[in-house]
């Protein structure tokens, strides 16, 4: 197989949680408008830009100095700090300019719901919709990402396609809950920033270091993947079935 096909194979890959997400949103009873899902999607795109960016800005540390602390210094300062950072700004402005245009009460997203059951424009919490717009962002985050790896690095970058989506939409969903949440309630806002550094950080340092087995970063990605749908299934349960069991 040339590198072509490699390449499009890695994109194909790191593209199905894209789709499955999306079914997941569509079909189940929390479903998503499509619009609002393709839009964030350009969210994580835009969100990559800025990260790039703030690690331009970042020193770098020479080859051949520092060690592992060159290491720490790469993977949760340049990588994971940059990165979640970036997510936060886009996502600040994100929310900011849906506070200043939104019909809702109190700001927010617009969530329209065709069911009877369900009053109609109900829609989540804040930090709920802000996770559900970061775990979206952080899946469309993760395939540009791979392709970019795919050019450098291809046994990484083959981890990295099966693993980099639950990761980003795992700390996509904490830095999207924290910009949404971060006016009005800015101290559960921080702790769930800069828990989405660590666990970005963890799993990059996971990946990189000899000696640690690849299947600890794939458990990490997923784990905290799982906690953050499970976050938001609760949210949404909350805000359209409050007397629900």
């Amino acid at each position: 197989m040339d590198g072509l096909n490699v390449f499009c194979l890695l994109i194909f890959v790191s593209a199905l949680p894209v789709f499955f997400l999306c079914l997941w949103f569509r079909l189940s009873r929390y479903s998503l408008p499509l619009h609002w899902f393709l839009l964030f999607l350009l969210a994580g795109a835009l969100s990559l830009l800025v990260a790039l960016v703030l690690q331009r800005l970042l020193p770098d540390i020479p080859p051949g100095a520092g060690g592992r602390g060159r290491i720490l210094y790469t993977v949760f300062c340049k990588a994971a700090l940059a990165e979640e950072t970036g997510r936060l700004l886009v996502f600040l402005a994100f929310f900011r300019a849906a506070a200043r245009f939104s019909p809702q009460p109190g700001g927010g997203l617009h969530w329209s719901r065709d069911r009877a059951e369900i009053s109609p424009g109900a829609a989540p919490g804040l930090e709920f919709q802000g996770a559900i717009a970061g775990l979206v962002a952080g899946f469309g985050f993760a395939v540009i990402e791979s392709a970019s790896y795919g050019s450098a690095d291809m046994g990484v970058a083959f981890i990295r396609a099966f693993t980099a989506a639950p990761l980003h939409g795992a700390c996509g969903a904490r830095v999207g809950a924290s910009a949404a949440d971060l006016r009005g309630n800015p101290f559960p806002a921080l702790p769930r920033f800069l828990s989405a550094v660590a666990i970005h950080g963890m799993y990059d340092f996971m990946i990189l270091l000899r000696g640690i087995p690849w299947i600890l970063a794939v458990f990490a990605a997923f784990s905290a993947l799982a906690s953050s749908i499970l976050f938001i299934r609760a949210g949404f349960k909350n805000s359209f079935y409050p007397n629900s069991a």
